[in-house]
């Protein structure tokens, strides 16, 4: 009980750190909030108030979050991730624990979420997305959300706190959708693929400067013209 009334001041803390610093818009929502079994939230990812997000709009307490093993050395960040379960993830290397814990809690219904670019873009939109969300969605057979985020720079948001002033910042998310099950065969095409996929998908949902290797993708082109 006094654990997860601790997880829950926690959240609220962040939660209100979010309100009291930013302006906040979002459109979609609703796919996140009304998802009743598992899924995985693929976003991009542009500052470290991205990490702050969900516990803002998120009310749920079964959302998953990997923190890169980098952040260790800082106290905060190890006494945040211990304290609201969250979960470390060893970027470069094969992390099969983190990857095994995911895949159970998203087994018992969570939700994940996850920049399969795997960092912070310091050119301020889209890397190229890596294979790791991808992989989880194809393994676990959760739905894909994507969304897609702008306003969260850290540049943008030191600038606003600076003046005293609140960051504006909006979210679009995107129509879940499935990716296939992981062949036995053939998984780095199958990988690599879907990844794009993914990606296209996370791109559509931005503003044109910020789809950045994907700003000329075939597949950006094609679901922007169906209007996906």
């Amino acid at each position: 009980m006094w654990i997860r009334l601790k997880r829950r001041i926690l959240r609220s803390l962040i939660a209100f750190g979010v309100r009291l610093t930013t302006r906040v818009e979002v459109e979609g929502l609703e796919k996140i909030k009304e998802q009743k079994g598992k899924a995985i939230v693929v976003v991009n990812h542009l500052g470290r108030l991205d990490a702050a997000l969900p516990f803002f709009l998120l009310p749920r307490e079964d959302f998953i979050i990997v923190v890169a093993e980098k952040y260790r050395k800082q106290a905060i960040f190890r006494f945040l991730v211990h304290e609201l379960d969250l979960l470390w993830l060893e970027r470069f290397e094969a992390d099969l624990g983190t990857l095994r814990e995911v895949l159970r809690r998203l087994e018992r219904g969570g939700i994940l979420l996850i920049a399969p670019e795997g960092t912070r873009s310091q050119i301020e939109a889209l890397l190229p997305g890596k294979p790791g969300a991808t992989y989880l969605a194809a393994k676990s057979g959760a739905i894909v959300i994507p969304a897609g985020v702008v306003g969260t720079e850290d540049r943008l948001v030191a600038e606003r706190f600076k003046s005293f002033s609140r960051q504006r910042v909006k979210i679009i998310v995107g129509e879940p959708f499935g990716i296939p099950p992981l062949p036995k065969t053939g998984r780095s095409e199958f990988l690599k693929e879907n990844t794009e996929e993914i990606m296209a998908r996370i791109a559509v949902l931005l503003p044109e400067k910020y789809r950045g290797e994907y700003a000329q993708h075939p597949r950006v082109q094609q679901l922007l013209s169906l209007g996906v």
